[in-house]
This record gives C-alpha cells, sequence and structure tokens, in this order.
C-alpha cells in the first residue's frame, strides 16, 4: 500500500523559490508515453501497425478502444487538441461513415474470445453529433467486437451542447462514465477562451447524470488561462467541491502559438512563472484538503474509486486518456489523429483529415506515424 502524504507535508513539498522555478520551468511533451509522441516517426507504417495487431491479438490481451469524433461548434481558444469547428452538423455523416469502414477493419484483426474492457470516445465534441448519430455508431461497433459486462465505456460531453436526450440515450446503451470539460467558472476567464459556461449549467447536467445513474464523473480543469489568479481559481475550486464529482484532471495550460495561432489573442493576459505555479498550489491543496486524494501528476479521486484502490495497491496505470486501472490492456484508436498502443508499439493515425479518410478508404487503416519499442 502507498501511504498519502499529509496535507501539512505537501505544504511543505509545494514550498518553491523563484530560482528553482526558473530552473525547471520548461514546456514539455505531455507524458502519456515513453518515448514521447514527439519521437515517433514516420517510418512506421500500415505494415507495422498490421504486425502489431497481430502480435496483440496472439497474446489475447483485453482490449481498450477509443473513438475520436472532432467535430466542435466553436472554437475554445485555449485548445490545442485536433478539432473541426462546423456549426452545420450534417458534415459529420460522411466523417462516420469512414469512420466505420476504419471500424471495421481493425474488428477483423480482433479475435472475438478477447473482452473490450474500457471504451472510450473523445474530441472535438462527442456530444455535437445528434443521440441518433451516436447510438448508431455505438450499435455498429458493439456488433464487431465482444463486450466485457464490466466495461468501462464513457465520453466526453460539453455541457452547453449535452442535452438530457444525449445522456438518457448514453446511459441506456450503456455508458457508465461521464468526462465533463469545464476548465474555469469565472466569468472573465471564460469570456476571453471563448467558452462562456454558467456554473448553473454544468452543475444542472451532473445532476441529470446522477439521476439517470452513471457511475463516474469526472471533470477537467486548466491552470494558467488568461485573467486566473490563486484567488479566482480557489473560488472555482470550492464550486467544483460542492458538485462532488468523482474524479477531477487539473491540467497546465499549453501555450503553442506557433501551432495554434488563436492563444495569441491573450498571450499578455496569461499568469506565468511563480504566478501560474501558486494557481495550482491553490487547486491541489483545497481539493487533498475537500478530501480527495492526490493520485499523481494532474488527477485528483474520491477515497474509494477505482483510481485511489489502484494507486494504493500499485496497479495504477496511465495510457493516453489519462490515469487507468486497465494495466495490460491494449489500445486500438480509430478515427481521425487517434493513437493506439500495444506492448511493443505506438501508432497514430493522420491528423488530417483528408489524408485520414484517403488512407481508411485504401487499406482500411490510416497510421501516419509510430514508434516500435524495445522492451
Amino acid at each position: 500500500m502507498i501511504p498519502q502524504p499529509t496535507l501539512e507535508q505537501m505544504r511543505e513539498e509545494l514550498r518553491i523559490n523563484e530560482e528553482f522555478l526558473a530552473r525547471y520551468n520548461r514546456p514539455g511533451p505531455r507524458y502519456t508515453s515513453y518515448p514521447t509522441a514527439p519521437v515517433w516517426n514516420d517510418a512506421f507504417g500500415a505494415a507495422d501497425l498490421e504486425a502489431a495487431h497481430a502480435a496483440a491479438d496472439a497474446a489475447r490481451t483485453p482490449i481498450s478502444l477509443y473513438m475520436h469524433l472532432p467535430f466542435c461548434e466553436s472554437l475554445c481558444l485555449f485548445c490545442a487538441c485536433n478539432v473541426i469547428i462546423q456549426k452545420d452538423k450534417r458534415v459529420s455523416i460522411p466523417y462516420f461513415d469512414v469512420l466505420k469502414k476504419e471500424i471495421a477493419r481493425v474488428s477483423e484483426a480482433v479475435s472475438r474470445e478477447r473482452e473490450v474492457v474500457q471504451f472510450h470516445w473523445g474530441g472535438g465534441t462527442p456530444t455535437y453529433s445528434t443521440p441518433a448519430q451516436l447510438e448508431d455508431l455505438f450499435g455498429y461497433t458493439k456488433e464487431r467486437f465482444t463486450f466485457s459486462r464490466e466495461a468501462e465505456i464513457g465520453i466526453e460531453v460539453d455541457p452547453r451542447v449535452t442535452s438530457r436526450e444525449h445522456l438518457e440515450t448514453l446511459r441506456r446503451l450503456g455508458f457508465n462514465r461521464l468526462s465533463m470539460g469545464i476548465q474555469d467558472f469565472h466569468e472573465p476567464v471564460q469570456r476571453a477562451i471563448n467558452r462562456v459556461q454558467p456554473y448553473e449549467m454544468t452543475r444542472d447536467l451532473i445532476q441529470t447524470a446522477r439521476s439517470l445513474g452513471f457511475d463516474s464523473i469526472n471533470v477537467d480543469l486548466i491552470y494558467g488561462l488568461p485573467y486566473q489568479t490563486s484567488e479566482t481559481f480557489a473560488h472555482t475550486v470550492d464550486q467544483i467541491v460542492g458538485l462532488a464529482p468523482d474524479r477531477i484532471a487539473l491540467f497546465s495550460y499549453a501555450h503553442v502559438p506557433w501551432l495554434k495561432k488563436q492563444q495569441g489573442a491573450f498571450a499578455a493576459y496569461l499568469p506565468v512563472g511563480m504566478e501560474k505555479f501558486e494557481i495550482f498550489r491553490t487547486g491541489l491543496l483545497k481539493f487533498v484538503e475537500a478530501g480527495y486524494l492526490y493520485i499523481g501528476m494532474d488527477h485528483f479521486a474520491k477515497p474509494g474509486d477505482e483510481l485511489a484502490t489502484a494507486q494504493a495497491n500499485r496497479t495504477l496505470h496511465r495510457n493516453f486518456q489519462g490515469y487507468t486501472t486497465k494495466a495490460g490492456a491494449d489500445l486500438y484508436g480509430m478515427g481521425v489523429t487517434a493513437i493506439s498502443g500495444f506492448h511493443d508499439a505506438y501508432a497514430q493515425n493522420f491528423r488530417e483529415l483528408a489524408a485520414w479518410e484517403k488512407a481508411v478508404g485504401e487499406r482500411g487503416t490510416a497510421t501516419m506515424r509510430g514508434y516500435h519499442l524495445s522492451e
């Protein structure tokens, strides 16, 4: 069992000076794999993916599926994800058609004896799509894979576009986990990042999800956004604690205006250095003080949550969706820019929609780059 540090110990460990911060305050890739994604190479192609599929199937490992749905109605200015902004939802129809071809091809490489223990839908905004579209895609996928009765089935939802009908449909299909983007409740921050999402809207969606019987609700927050201060963020944290989500992710804002030009709009208003660290420190200590366990890096969980149990038992695992209890499962990513992770290899699909569609049309898969692991 791993003992949790006391609140006083955490306060002491988080006392750092400007010199220390200046030495180590450097941008780096998000830690979701080793080696990290920037060192993967485009020499890894379709044949390598097929070999990874064959090796995984021979090992009869459990399966984790990831579905990337890239569409959003509007652009959140902080976002560095691979998204497609489009208000006309009809544009997603051809995307779903191509995605089904990829699902079918991947399923052919998977024996039906292997069970899906985890299925996650991310984006983008999966609930940008209609409940009928989501039901159709879920049914198509479930026909082609064998799902464990205890499978974790989760989806990212945006309270601004997610209806009660969405949640009712998802729950009926078997979804048991929701992940909800919030970032910050402070209105000046929301306006600056073009994501106005009142507290009441989020509260009502969480209450609806609870009433429908979802097992677990996660919320995402970001520190380092424009106009944030440790004082305003403390109020957001208090509101989050009042909503009592099962898990909390507290991510650092990644400022990459050379990749995402829209981020340049608020560069002058970003907290940096010690100011940004104090926002993180405030969030971490307040969540721990409220009774959440610090799982590590960017995650918190209620005592008794599966993540907390796995941490205590030293069975915690981290993959491209963050911390997970499903160690040993091979990850099959489908959709534009989706990532797969196997025992001895990583693979990523094309980031550009046209390139992904062309590759899937020609061979059923769309590997752009990857990496062979030596051990």
